[in-house]
């Protein structure tokens, strides 16, 4: 740049010049050039000659006086130019910068317009090709809408599956090729038509039901339809599903039908194998049960003549293990009923402690086979009557003492039976404790799988069929209890009943006292009427035996003085279902007794049903169930003899006010004239219970309040004030612990539970006096 030009000396010139001004500038400037005249001409004469000179100095002095002011003039006059050269300098280099930077400032202005044009411009590409990907996108869509409508509608007609809907009017609204198919319609001709119109008289009042249901619960159906496609049956499951706007606004009804003819078909098959098993298992029971019934029967038969100590027990352990494999075809039937959900549960009034103690005796039988000791341990009163299945109850005690012995070395088997009373039911609780190898924690939940059997200690499975424990649970269930089981490997096993008891009156003793019966026993094995012909020759009876069916319908027309046909329901020519049918079919033989003889007590019933017999009896013959029989069908007791007493009374009005069981129980061992004193009694102590709670309380002696509490809990439970004994027992578990307040509440409250309570069990005790 031309300042940056300059000399620092002609700058500094200049701003003298400027500073000083032309005249001072000029005189300071000629006295300058003087000075250096005669500096210089001294300086020369003196170095060149050794002397200065001051005339020739003189000379000199006098030239650059006259000389000076033109140099003086020339060089103010170019300093001024200067000084003039560089203001303008000057003055151009800040017009040049002030250009410069407005040059610089309109270039980044149109920088930035660039830029924000630049950007627009992308912008607007950017709109622009979003604007074409939407296009492109809605396109798309509109395709791939378009290609799945028709995929959707290929899929519909193709499915195997039927589909209609029908909008809120009931108008068919579409369909699909199937629905086509079944109908015998066309699409085209089923659109716009209602139910009425499509559907058969036979089937439509079930359509329009369904229909109404859906509409109105707002919830799927489900149904199985049968309809006739091209004069062939055909089954098909029709669901019904409701559909709904996006208001959740009902607009009509969405039909899905699957054909389920060859599920039917299976079902059918399924049903039929079922039969045909069950036939198979009463067939193999029975060839099972012959050999058996013979040992069981002529066991019994020599266990009533005079043996020996040693022939007794024999004889005892023949019988046991007899019973046992019984007890194994018992679990070949209830297999096959669990399978079809046809256990029975057959109550009758049941002495609570004799049946256990018969249990009891089995168990310590089988333990002492195996050297274990048998403990038995009973809690609450067991001698009472209640309504139980004791063949059902004595099958699940068996099997569980059985498997106890089985797997236990050595230690003890134990059982453990306590009565409860819970809220308003009596339970009865039997434990099966054993010492044996237990069951590992993995094992637990599938003990009660059908054909699980859990490995012995050597990992090997363990002997048996697996199905015991299986029968047993369901039984357990079907008896509206549970079974549950605790082990631990190396320590034992214990396995829980609990089950419901209804408590009842001890059964009438039935024995049949009248004149000997003429009865024709039919039945195939010669071992099996032999011991049943002794039975009831025992009694005074005459026996016919027919080995066939048809010499027993020839023995039937023949004999005048038959009184009763013991009939086995599987014979060698025509079974026994067939041979009651034939004689039922006679009006001269309607009231001659007809009584079954079966291993399958169930099945029997059901091969008969439609057919009138006069009950069934299980083989082999309980000697019980024999005279209970007869006792029903030919009884001559006298209407008094008959009468049995009055059902145990359970008031309504009383569950939550009486312990019925502790009554109950108290009523039977002593009668009511000593309960009604005790009742009596208690009327007379409680007011000083309460005056002693009162003194307590008022005393601030909680432990004596306390004590008093717990004196009325025992007494109110010693005759059955459930309500009076619960507040009793609360007032003593919180007497440490609640208030002042709440325990004069407790007090303030008590007598009219007591008078509510009392008032129920003297109508309860009026009720069984009556």
């Amino acid at each position: 740049m031309i300042e940056s030009s300059l000399s620092p000396w002609a700058r500094l010139i200049s701003s003298f010049v400027a500073k000083q001004g032309v005249g001072r500038s000029g005189v300071l400037l000629y006295l300058f050039c003087l000075v250096c005249a005669l500096v210089v001409s001294c300086t020369y004469y003196y170095v060149v000659e050794g002397m200065v000179k001051w005339a020739d100095v003189i000379g000199i002095m006098v030239f650059s006086a006259l000389s000076a002011p033109i140099f003086v003039y020339v060089v103010i006059d170019l300093i001024q130019q200067l000084h003039a050269s560089f203001a303008y300098l000057e003055n151009a280099t800040q017009q040049e910068k002030h250009l410069n930077q407005n040059l610089s400032d309109n270039i980044q202005r149109l920088n930035n317009e660039i830029e924000e044009r630049k950007m627009a411009f992308h912008a607007k590409r950017r709109a622009i090709d979003e604007l074409r990907k939407e296009i492109a996108e809605r396109k798309k869509t509109q395709l791939e809408l378009a290609e799945q409508g028709v995929l959707l509608r290929s899929i519909v007609d193709s499915s195997p599956d039927l589909f209609y809907y029908r909008d809120e009017q009931g108008n068919f609204a579409g369909c699909n090729r199937k629905f086509e198919e079944v109908m015998g319609i066309a699409t085209s001709d089923l659109i716009g038509k209602k139910a009425e119109e499509i559907y058969s008289p036979a089937l439509l009042p079930s359509v329009l039901k369904t229909d109404k249901e859906v509409e109105q619960q707002q919830a799927s159906l489900t149904l199985d339809v049968e309809y006739k496609v091209n004069n062939e049956t055909r089954w098909f499951e029709m669901r019904k599903v409701p559909f709904f706007n996006a208001k959740h606004e009902y607009i009509g009804l969405l039909g899905f039908g699957r054909d389920i003819t060859s599920r039917k078909e299976a079902e059918q098959a399924l049903e039929q194998a079922y039969k045909d098993k069950g036939k198979f298992i009463a067939t193999l029971s029975h060839e099972l049960r012959t050999p058996l019934n013979g040992i069981v029967g002529l066991t019994r038969m020599l266990l009533e003549t005079e043996l020996s100590a040693n022939q007794r027990s024999w004889c005892n352990t023949v019988f046991s293990s007899a019973e046992t494999l019984g007890n194994i075809f018992n679990d070949i039937i209830d297999l096959d009923k669990v399978d079809r959900d046809q256990l029975d549960i057959a109550c009758e009034s049941v002495n609570v402690s004799d049946f256990l103690n018969d249990v009891i005796n089995f168990g310590g039988l089988i333990a002492q086979q195996k050297d274990l000791l048998f403990n038995v341990e009973q809690h609450g009163v067991l001698d009472i009557y209640a309504q139980l299945d004791p063949t059902r109850l004595r099958q699940v005690l068996w099997n569980l003492i059985n498997n106890a012995v089985k797997f236990t070395p050595r230690g003890s088997v134990k059982l453990r039976s306590v009565r409860e009373y819970r809220k308003t039911q009596s339970w009865l609780m039997i434990e099966v404790v054993d010492t044996g190898i237990g069951i590992a924690q993995d094992q637990i939940h599938r003990i009660f799988d059908m054909y699980y059997k859990v490995p012995d200690i050597n990992g090997s499975n363990a002997l048996g069929s697996g199905i015991g424990l299986a029968v047993t649970k369901a039984l357990i269930e079907a008896m509206d209890g549970q079974l549950t089981v605790k082990s631990e490997v190396g320590i034992g096993s214990c396995f829980k009943i609990e089950i419901p008891l209804k408590l009842s009156n001890a059964p009438r003793e039935e024995v049949y006292s009248g004149r000997g019966l003429n009865i024709l026993l039919v039945e195939d094995v010669p071992l099996n009427a032999e011991i049943a012909t002794n039975l009831l020759e025992q009694r005074g009876h005459e026996v016919l035996w027919a080995e066939t069916g048809e010499d027993a319908l020839a023995f039937v027309e023949t004999e005048d003085d038959l009184d009763l046909i013991l009939l086995d329901m599987q014979l060698p020519d025509i079974n026994g279902d067939e041979v009651a049918s034939i004689i039922r079919q006679d009006p001269n033989f309607d009231h001659l007794p007809i009584v079954a003889l079966t291993a399958n007590v169930r099945r029997a019933e059901e091969d008969l049903a439609g057919i009138r017999i006069q009950g069934a009896l299980a083989k082999p013959i309980s000697t019980i169930k024999l005279d209970r029989m007869f006792a029903e069908l030919f009884s001559h007791s006298t209407p008094e003899e008959q009468a049995e007493r009055p059902p145990i009374l359970q008031l309504e009005l009383s569950s939550d006010l009486l312990v019925l069981e502790t009554i109950n129980d108290f009523v039977n061992s002593m009668g009511v004239g000593v309960f009604a004193k005790s009742s009596q009694l208690f009327n007379k102590l409680w007011p000083q219970y309460l005056n002693e709670l009162e003194t307590a309380l008022s005393e601030q002696d909680y432990e004596e309040y306390k004590s008093v509490a717990h004196k009325l809990k025992g007494a109110a439970g010693s005759v059955g004030l459930l309500k009076v004994q619960a507040s009793a027992k609360e007032m003593e578990n919180h007497a440490l612990t609640s208030s002042d307040e709440q325990l004069k509440c407790w007090i303030e409250s008590l007598p009219a539970q007591i008078k509510e309570g009392l008032d129920a069990l003297q109508e309860y005790l009026d009720k069984l006096t009556n």
